[in-house]
């Protein structure tokens, strides 16, 4: 019966029980006891803070448990992960404002403020305000370099802010067109030997010598920045490199000028050297050196998406909406204002030299409209075949223009209108006003928003007696290009026309045909004007006589097409060259664009001195 007493006995449960069993544990951890249990009441008094001294005990007999730690895993008498008990944290330490760390530290962040400050300024145009804070940013950094030495050793001195300024306030000399101080601001931090990688800005100094025509020290700087640049930034040492061959085109060294940018070509063709390189072949008068010169121009690559990228190839209309989304983005724009700028290039590099390198410009065109169309420029042997057709015209070779220009009758609507609207000029010059009318009709419906096109269609018409018609088309051609001469001229706004071409005239100088609308502007509004500008082109008709006994006499200032050849892409759609007069009252517009024509006026400088001899 005792052994029984020490059992415990399971109740009875259902079998099909799932959680039997679970209220069954060791005796040993059985809890209800331990109020009675003097060793383990005494363990938990002295459980928090220091355990009491171990002492001596005598022997006994009686059977003792172990004393249990204070500090058994995963057991604390005070939980307090803030820190409570602590009380609450020490107030913080006022700002000594007057402290000279504290002082430094708000001097520093003024003079960085007034460097952001100048760069917004130089941003907005306002390129006084820029300089001033400069000159401030400048002088507070000096008594900060000056504090910093009091208080702390000259190696912490913070070189990066001394930089800054110095950099700054040398761009805002140099904006202002202060050259001198800028070049001095510049040695200062070319000469200091603690500002890493300082020797590149004598790029910088090379670009204010150039604005000062101090070519030779031009060319000396860009070449010592030029050492400065390691090889692997490749395009850096481009820029520098195109920097020192435009100098020499400037100084007439075109040899060296040539070797620069067949350097450039070799190590990285781009648009601009291809060009330069044109035009320094041309200087020098060597044809074939000429044709390699543009084939090598036609091959640099653009980078650019092809157009079919934009077209989709299915009806999904996820790939349509991503399509239409990037088909007129900024990346797209960039693309089109590179193509374009590249069409500008070869264009006009192939107007340069089809009359030179061949034995007649017909030759020399249809050599140049070969290799376009051999190229990723096909469109271009269009615009080129037009240019020849104009060039017919200006030899007066009527029945050559017009057999070229009637080859475009079947083509594209762009190129189309073009070719119409020149034949509709040709034959209004002739008086042929039937056919004028008719070709006018075709360049309308080709390109309703060619103004050449609408003034020519307005033109025929006023021959004919419909003087409220003719002003309707000449309104819808302004309507299209606000600054088209002719139709501002037909309609009567003289003073308008004047000024259009008062502009064109100070951007061209050397331009005839600018010249004689001027003259009969001026001789229609009776302006006294009219024997100034009857001198000008008195005096150009002369050089023109001359270039005709001495054409490679053209070979001259090279610089003047290069520093007028703009990257912006032309305003006209259509390629072809500037207007003649005629003996009517109005004026038949041409597609031709006023520069065109104006690389006759590379050969002033040589032409002017063979026109003072004479």
């Amino acid at each position: 019966v005792q052994m029984m007493q020490n059992v415990h006995l399971a109740p009875e449960t259902d079998e099909d029980d799932l959680y039997s069993g679970y209220n069954d544990y060791n005796p040993t951890y059985d809890t209800e006891e331990l109020e009675n249990d003097a060793a383990f009441q005494q363990a938990l008094r002295t459980s928090h803070g220091r355990r009491p001294p171990i002492t001596a005990k005598i022997p006994s007999t009686a059977v003792t448990r172990p004393i249990a730690t204070g500090y058994g895993v995963g057991f604390c008498s005070a939980f307090d992960p803030f820190g409570q008990s602590r009380g609450p944290a020490p107030p913080l330490e006022t700002k000594n404002e007057d402290s000279p760390e504290e002082k430094i530290r708000q001097l520093e962040k003024k003079v960085n403020e007034l460097v952001e400050e100048s760069c917004f300024a130089n941003s907005c145009g306002d390129l006084k305000l820029a300089l001033e804070k400069a000159k401030e940013a400048g002088r507070k950094e000096r008594v900060l370099v000056r504090q910093r030495e009091q208080v702390t050793s000259p190696e912490n001195i913070n070189l990066d802010l001394t930089y800054s300024v110095l950099f700054n306030l040398a761009s805002q000399y140099s904006a202002n067109e202060m050259y001198a101080e800028a070049l001095n601001t510049y040695q200062v931090i070319v000469k200091n030997k603690m500002f890493s990688n300082a020797g590149r800005l004598k790029v910088n100094m090379g670009n204010i010598y150039l604005k000062q025509r101090n070519y030779s020290k031009a060319i000396k700087f860009y070449r010592m920045a030029l050492d400065q640049i390691p090889s692997v930034h490749k395009e850096m040492r481009i820029k520098i490199m195109q920097n020192i061959a435009v100098t020499f085109i400037k100084t007439g060294q075109y040899s060296d000028a040539i070797n620069s940018y067949e350097h450039i070509m070799s190590m990285g063709p781009n648009l601009k050297a291809g060009f330069n390189l044109i035009l320094s072949y041309f200087a020098v008068g060597d044809r074939e050196k000429m044709k390699k010169a543009f084939q090598k121009l036609i091959a640099v690559p653009l980078e650019i998406d092809e157009d079919d990228k934009y077209i989709s190839p299915s009806d999904d209309p996820h790939t349509n909406l991503v399509i239409e989304a990037i088909k007129n983005d900024p990346l797209r724009q960039m693309e089109r204002e590179r193509k374009a700028m590249a069409e500008k290039y070869i264009m006009t590099a192939a107007k340069l030299i089809a009359p030179v390198i061949e034995t007649s410009f017909a030759v020399g065109y249809d050599w140049c409209v070969e290799v376009v169309k051999a190229s990723q420029y096909v469109e271009l042997a269009n615009d080129l075949e037009i240019n020849k057709a104009i060039t017919y015209l200006r030899q007066k070779d009527f029945n050559q223009a017009v057999e070229t220009l009637k080859m475009f009758e079947k083509k594209d609507s762009r190129v189309k209108s073009a070719a119409a609207t020149n034949l509709s000029f040709l034959y209004y010059l002739e008086n042929d006003f039937a056919q004028a009318s008719s070709y006018a009709d075709l360049a309308v419906n080709a390109d309703r928003y060619n103004p050449s096109a609408l003034t020519n269609k307005g033109n025929t018409v006023f021959a004919n007696g419909d003087y409220e018609k003719a002003a309707e088309f000449y309104k819808e051609a302004l309507r299209n290009d606000s600054s088209c001469t002719e139709a501002l001229y037909n309609i009567g706004n003289y003073q308008k026309a004047l000024d259009t071409y008062k502009d064109i005239h100070r951007k061209f100088p050397e331009n005839v045909e600018c010249l004689r609308f001027l003259v009969r502007l001026c001789t229609d509004i009776g302006l006294k004007e009219v024997q100034e500008y009857a001198t000008r082109l008195k005096r150009l008709e002369k050089m023109k006589e001359i270039r005709e006994q001495f054409p490679w006499a053209l070979m001259g200032p090279i610089c003047l097409l290069l520093t007028g050849l703009k990257d912006k892409p032309s305003s006209q759609a259509s390629s072809g060259i500037p207007r003649d007069i005629t003996e009517s009252d109005l004026l038949p517009a041409s597609v031709a664009m006023v520069m065109a024509l104006s690389i006759a006026g590379l050969a002033l400088h040589l032409l002017r001195k063979n026109l003072d001899r004479a």
